[in-house]
């Protein structure tokens, strides 16, 4: 039976007059104005810290995580298309729900599943649903949470939703992470393969071995390494052969895959625990049709045209051999994200300032995405910087390299301070 519906004339709805929102109680008021003082005043001079130049044609465009270039693949777009055209907006529930093994979203859980080399996998609405979800489930108020410093915003609110003790462990410092668990007992270990902030790896055999040795729960946030990493985009953990010893990989796939949706890998006992244990999962509405066909057809795609991932390997070679040529204290980092490690909130903004001068476009990283004292300018590099653009980026960092008083920068500093010895990251 087909409904209708008769023409609506929007002029017959009465107009609302705008109203003044109403006043907030004190204790909430505070916090807004604290806001408003201390960061957009004082510390920004009353400037938005992300609101910079209006990028004009030819600009490198730096700021997105879209790692392949895959953000107008005509596959990926037409199976979006496809998608919606045929199934609507999909099923407006839970996906708790969708126990049909035949499902769409299960037959592409299984593809990655293989792809990945695990048993199972879970498709969520994004990566920090994944992380939130996965550690609620599996710490308890009383389980030690061993977390990288750097780990991703993510994995630290999955702690306080679980209510579990976190441990934070200096930056990619195994034999500090071992100290710390002789000293709270086994839990769960947080990690990222590669540091969105500053594009470092993590020494993932190191922390498995630790976490086989301890009987700790080991988690792998691969959401820079999944599509970028790996003969076929397979990721750090299964191309290092590390399957069989991390027990969780977690990723965003709004980065390499370009999709809005977040994965975790896990056993197949596993997967119904946690659609019935997850908050997120349990109460929030699934994937739509045309996300999981994107999900689907970025995978093909991925798979198929390895040449991204070597386009990408070489413009990121290229990039940090020259920065590190000119001075840049990048040394920390060795993968595509690019972090320029200033320092204060000012100065960093500063430096935005000169970059966008010269049509290098990146992304401000501040508290609370970083330590106070250490905002970054992040360059996010990608397979579709051809060689015009690799070189213009070097230009201008070559033109702003004493310009941007790089001496002052909080990076430079350390390196000065770690000169001669093993290379431990500043957590003050």
């Amino acid at each position: 039976m087909s409904i209708s519906f008769p023409s609506v004339v929007t002029s017959s709805f009465p107009q609302l007059q705008q109203a003044r929102a109403p006043e907030l109680p004190e204790f909430a008021r505070q916090r807004v104005e604290r806001f408003h003082q201390d960061r957009v005043q004082a510390s920004w001079s009353g400037r938005h810290i992300l609101r910079g130049l209006r990028p004009a044609p030819g600009a490198l465009m730096l700021q997105s995580n879209d790692y392949l270039a895959l953000g107008r693949h005509p596959e990926i777009v037409d199976a979006q298309r496809a998608a919606l055209a045929s199934a609507g907006n999909g099923n407006m529930m839970s996906g708790l729900f969708l126990q049909q093994d035949d499902d769409p979203m299960h037959q592409v859980e299984h593809e990655l599943a293989v792809a990945l080399g695990s048993e199972e996998t879970i498709l969520c609405q994004s990566g920090y649903v994944a992380n939130v979800g996965l550690v609620q489930c599996l710490a308890g108020e009383r389980t030690p949470v061993y977390i990288d410093m750097l780990a991703h915003a993510s994995l630290w609110e999955g702690i306080k939703a679980a209510g579990a003790q976190a441990v934070p462990v200096y930056h990619n410092d195994p034999e500090y992470l071992e100290r710390q668990i002789l000293r709270h007992g086994p839990g769960v270990i947080l990690v990222d393969s590669i540091y969105s902030t500053n594009g470092s790896v993590c020494p993932l055999a190191d922390f498995a071995a630790i976490a086989q040795r301890r009987s700790c729960v080991f988690v792998v946030d691969e959401s820079h390494s999944i599509g970028t990493h790996g003969v076929h985009g397979e990721g750090l953990v299964a191309s290092l052969g590390l399957t069989d010893r991390v027990h969780f990989v977690t990723a965003s796939l709004a980065k390499a895959y370009c999709v809005r949706a977040g994965l975790i890998s896990c056993s197949t006992r596993f997967k119904p625990y946690f659609a019935f244990e997850s908050m997120p999962a349990i109460f929030s509405s699934t994937l739509l049709p045309q996300e999981i066909a994107a999900v689907d057809a970025s995978h093909r795609v991925i798979r198929r045209e390895g040449w991204r991932r070597a386009r990408l390997q070489y413009v990121t070679r290229r990039v940090r051999e020259a920065l590190l040529g000119l001075g840049y204290p990048i040394g920390e980092g060795t993968e595509q994200i690019i972090a320029l490690e200033v320092g204060s909130e000012a100065a960093v903004m500063r430096v935005r300032d000169a970059f966008e001068a010269e049509s290098v476009f990146g992304a401000i990283f501040c508290a609370p995405a970083t330590a106070k004292n250490r905002a970054l300018l992040r360059l996010t590099l990608h397979a579709g910087l051809d060689d015009a653009g690799v070189n213009q980026l070097i230009d201008a960092c070559a033109r702003l390299r004493d310009k941007v008083d790089l001496a002052d920068w909080s990076a430079t500093r350390r390196e000065r301070r770690n000169a001669g010895r093993p290379a431990l990251v500043d957590v003050a």
